[in-house]
């Protein structure tokens, strides 16, 4: 039975009604003004409802748009993953090898053929345990040193190479592993493309679940090319070392792993011997470090004299030819020159070519005989476009006892005194004058007296006052240094850099002994430095390359000249018309001398070394320029 007064209050909210009656009441005591305010306030509060009201509509709507954007990326992801899959899900290509094709490399005609790189891979596969320990953990220790640990992919290799070497260098680098290297020599092709590196993260990932660590190694050794038509370690080994590859040393095994990442550039048959060597022996190092080897065993195959089986014969302009084939290996990638069929067109004027050798050829019989000259070397440039014509890098390529695969045109060597142009056209620029009177007196240029710096002339004489075309025309030394001095080194570098130099970029190294071959400079880029005197101060850079075709013929890239303006062309006239005065250097070369062509008007200028390790003449017309070592 219920209780009566319970049901009464429970029915019964009068209490309510009175507590808002009295709340309203106490405000009625107030003026009117105040009921005003009292209404003002219930409409705010009104306002701050409707507020909170599309605070939360907005907020639905933003969760709302963001679940769709969250939903949309997910299933384009999917649809991005499902089409990478469409080409790549089939991991049994790895047991299928790209039919390849040669890649032709002709001169500028586009009907004589220089080189061809051979498609026919030469490749002879070997299980895993025929292969010595020193040559998987020469690879491992330079290619990958935590490929038994990683899945394939290394995260912090990509952030090495991407992040942190664009901060210190401020260009990326691969931060591929082993495995990731394999699927781009094996499966996928040579495009850079961000596209074909999802591809190669995503395939390297699916083949370490599906083969072990020992069969990706085994693939690895055996489809990676090591130069050439050689692919895999035992056509390497074979091609270089003339033997097996369970026959090679760990010096040999070391070199072999220096190879892969660029065998163009580091090529045995190359010009850049030394710096295989020091990578060899740098990854000699690694293997202490990584504890596959002992201090002693890295010592004793660093003392290792290699013997390197003789290279292939039927090339034309070796040394050009080995030049391209480095320029293109670094823009289009190894395989892709080694498999992809490509034609190159060249700037090789084979006819003067083949002058070009047969002049060095008899001149450095001569200078053998005369003067124990073993080696030569001659560039020639067209000076309207800077494409190489003729490019000799040495008296035999084929020949080891003087380095023949050396190129001399590529390499650093003093000047002596035929950057003494440059300086002058400095000396120019600051207002000097072929007539500016320099003393060619004895003069001590050094403020230590313990260290003087007294240069002479080639004739140990002293002229007295001189002009400068008489000055630069005879080649003196003292006057020369006198015009550094006056024009200053640091305003002869400049002009230098402008001028395509690229080896005298350390200015701290030089001071006035610049001017007499105090620094290394490239005969190929000297060469080209006097076509903008030739130009009368146009630049163009240096080309050896007019087209390239792919398999199917589709253009890949085409010479287009780029001109720039190095020097005033008053000051290249001036130059010009000194160079070119026979009768201002017949004092010192005699009024019939080898720096004339007859009749026919053309520059030219001499320098040599002191100790005649060193000489260099370089002339030129508006046509052609020519440099030439010895």
């Amino acid at each position: 039975m219920p209780i009566p007064q319970l049901k009464q209050n429970k029915n019964n909210q009068s209490w309510r009604n009175n507590k808002k009656k009295y709340y309203v009441t106490r405000n009625n005591k107030k003026k009117s003004t105040l009921n005003l305010k009292n209404k003002k306030s219930k409409t705010d509060y009104r306002f701050k409802g409707q507020k909170k009201k599309k605070i939360g509509e907005i907020k639905k709507k933003l969760a709302y748009t963001a679940g769709i954007i969250i939903l949309a990326g997910i299933l384009v992801g999917l649809i991005f993953y499902a089409w990478l899959l469409r080409d790549i899900a089939d991991i049994s290509k790895l047991t299928d090898r790209q039919l390849v094709e040669s890649t032709k490399i002709f001169d500028r005609t586009g009907e004589e053929l220089l080189y061809e790189i051979h498609g026919d891979i030469k490749r002879t596969e070997v299980k895993l345990n025929e292969i010595p320990d020193y040559i998987k953990w020469a690879t491992i220790a330079m290619e990958d040193k935590n490929f038994y640990k990683h899945k394939g992919i290394s995260l912090w290799a990509i952030f090495r190479g991407v992040v942190v070497e664009t901060i210190r260098s401020g260009r990326a680098q691969g931060g591929s592993t082993l495995t990731q290297q394999f699927v781009k020599n094996a499966i996928l092709t040579p495009e850079r493309k961000i596209v074909r590196k999802f591809k190669e993260w995503i395939l390297s990932y699916r083949i370490e679940k599906q083969f072990t660590k020992d069969e990706i190694l085994e693939m690895y050794l055996n489809e990676i090319p090591y130069g050439s038509t050689s692919y895999g370690v035992e056509a390497a080994s074979e091609r270089y070392f003339g033997k097996n590859i369970q026959d090679i040393s760990l010096a040999e095994a070391a070199l072999l792993a220096a190879l892969p990442q660029a065998p163009s550039r580091y090529s045995p048959y190359g010009p850049n011997r030394d710096l295989l060597i020091g990578r060899q022996q740098y990854i000699l190092d690694l293997m202490v470090e990584q504890d596959y080897i002992t201090q002693e065993d890295a010592d004793v195959a660093k003392a290792y004299e290699f013997e390197f089986k003789p290279p292939e014969t039927n090339i034309k302009a070796p040394h050009f030819v080995m030049y391209v084939k480095e320029i293109l290996s670094e823009k289009y990638g190894e395989k892709m020159i080694e498999q992809g069929g490509l034609k190159i067109y060249t700037t090789l004027d084979l006819y003067k070519q083949e002058i070009a050798e047969e002049v060095i050829r008899e001149q450095a019989e001569k200078n053998e005989k005369n003067y124990e000259a073993t080696n030569a070397a001659l560039v020639s440039i067209d000076p309207k476009t800077g494409q190489i014509l003729a490019m000799v890098g040495s008296r035999d390529y084929f020949d080891d006892e003087i380095d023949g695969q050396v190129n001399i045109t590529t390499s650093k060597r003093q000047p002596g005194s035929s950057l003494k142009p440059v300086v002058y056209a400095t000396a120019f620029m600051k207002g000097y004058t072929p007539d500016t009177i320099l003393y060619d007196v004895v003069t001590n240029f050094s403020n230590n007296e313990t260290e003087p710096y007294e240069p002479h002339n080639y004739d140990d004489q002293e002229h007295g006052p001189v002009t400068v075309r008489k000055a630069l025309a005879g080649s003196l030394n003292i006057p020369a240094v006198k015009a550094i001095y006056l024009a200053g080194v640091d305003s002869v570098l400049d002009v230098t850099g402008a001028l395509g130099y690229t080896t005298l970029n350390d200015r701290d190294r030089f001071g006035l002994s610049l001017v007499l071959g105090g620094g290394e400079v490239k005969l190929l880029e000297h060469t080209n430095a006097y076509g903008a005197f030739a130009r009368e101060g146009i630049l163009y850079p240096i080309s050896a390359i007019l087209k390239i075709e792919d398999k199917e013929g589709k253009l890949l890239e085409e010479f287009k000249a780029e001109e720039k303006k190095a020097l005033d062309p008053k000051i290249a006239r001036l130059i010009n018309n000194i160079l070119s005065d026979n009768g201002a250097r017949a004092y010192a070369f005699g009024a019939s001398n080898w720096l004339t062509l007859g009749s026919r008007p053309v520059a030219a200028k001499t320098g040599t070394t002191n100790d005649y390790r060193d000489a260099w003449t370089i002339g030129y017309t508006p046509s052609i320029v020519t440099g030439v070592w010895v």
